[in-house]
């Protein structure tokens, strides 16, 4: 893929580095991580996002607890520990459990626990590349066929949040079609909803729509069902932090809206879904995801650069005004079109998912 990087990778001494999320687009800042603590940290204060993301950076984390255990000459208890923080550094995204059990299966097969954990960490790492790739190469189609009906005119693709390759490692999840489209000549225009309260839509799926070369126009979370109405939109294209087993969705808050909207006016919504994001476990969404709630400040505070070039926090309420900030929201299956992973195209139900995933039956 044309302008590859990565946002997570290894250095020549053997730790990690990952891009502060928190300070594009302004900034490009790269932070190490060096213990599995600097690994935790980074997941909750959201340097790393996305589920994919947050998973790699956890199986990382295991890596810098297990170096450390070695150094220091710690007991496995510092391990536990480290395994327990990790858990519970985010609770919705299912990526960061799906890592870590990996991590944890793979310990426990070998004594040489030092190699081990730095040869899996990198195959989760690898894993997910190709994953992201594949539903490229499924979701593909969609747009080829869109753009057929369009004679050639630009697809107009709505999204929600950042599911692109900085949520990821490469490609993304949404946004690997519209790479993969763009990549063989097809017109895309992408609208991207800023998505508040952290803007990430506007910090960063813009960032990297800009440096892919893909057009693209910032709209208020607000405008996408007037859009919809107009017919200016062509289809909603999502991600997910977890997905049930009967197809429900959890994603960045303000997702459900959207979907009601496209049902409303006959948009197809597809949501774009690797498969570490399933938890087969539940089958109710809506009553049993658990929805983080994150700090209000990030409601009541919004982050911008100035005129004079100065990165600033402004308060946009008065001093007093509370704020309630959910993280997520969820979709039911029955407002999706269908689920886009690395195995095809599915219905957002469990014979769909099964059909593709039979070892979940």
């Amino acid at each position: 893929m044309a302008n590859t990087f990565r946002t997570i990778w290894t250095t020549e001494d053997r730790f990690v580095e990952v891009i502060d999320q928190r300070e594009l687009p302004h900034k490009v800042v790269v932070v190490k991580l060096q213990t599995y603590k600097d690994a935790e940290n980074a997941i909750k204060n959201m340097t790393v996002r996305g589920a994919p993301l947050i998973g790699a950076t956890a199986a990382y984390g295991i890596y810098l607890a297990v170096r450390e255990m070695h150094e220091k000459g710690l007991s496995k208890e510092f391990l536990d520990e480290a395994f327990s923080a990790l858990r519970a550094s985010r609770p919705t995204a299912i990526n960061l459990f799906w890592a870590l059990d990996k991590m944890k299966a793979a310990l426990e097969k070998c004594d040489d626990y030092l190699k081990i954990s730095w040869e899996e960490a990198a195959r989760i790492v690898e894993e997910d590349i190709e994953i992201c790739r594949m539903i490229g190469v499924h979701g593909l189609p969609l747009l080829e066929e869109i753009s057929k009906n369009k004679k050639g005119e630009a697809v107009n693709i709505l999204t929600h949040c950042n599911a692109g390759m900085l949520g990821c490692i490469e490609w993304g999840t949404v946004t690997s079609p519209i790479y993969q489209a763009h990549e063989k000549g097809i017109k895309i225009h992408v609208w991207v909803d800023e998505t508040r309260p952290r803007n990430q839509g506007s910090n960063l799926t813009a960032f990297e729509l800009t440096k892919h070369g893909i057009e693209h126009t910032l709209v208020v979370d607000n405008t996408g069902g007037h859009l919809m109405q107009h017919g200016l939109v062509d289809l909603v294209l999502v991600g997910t932090d977890r997905t049930t087993r009967n197809g429900d969705v959890a994603n960045k808050i303000g997702t459900y809206l959207k979907a009601l909207a496209a049902k409303d006016n006959n948009i197809p919504f597809y949501v774009a879904l690797p498969s570490t994001t399933l938890d087969m476990s539940i089958r109710d969404g809506l009553a049993e995801i658990p929805i983080e709630e994150r700090d209000q400040n990030e409601v009541r505070f919004i982050q911008g650069k100035t005129n004079t070039g100065k990165i600033e926090q402004i308060l946009i309420c008065p001093e007093t005004t509370k704020a309630l900030n959910y993280g997520f929201d969820v979709t039911p299956s029955r407002l999706i079109t269908g689920l886009i992973t690395e195995r095809g195209i599915c219905s957002p139900t469990e014979e769909g998912i099964c059909s593709l995933f039979p070892e979940y039956s």
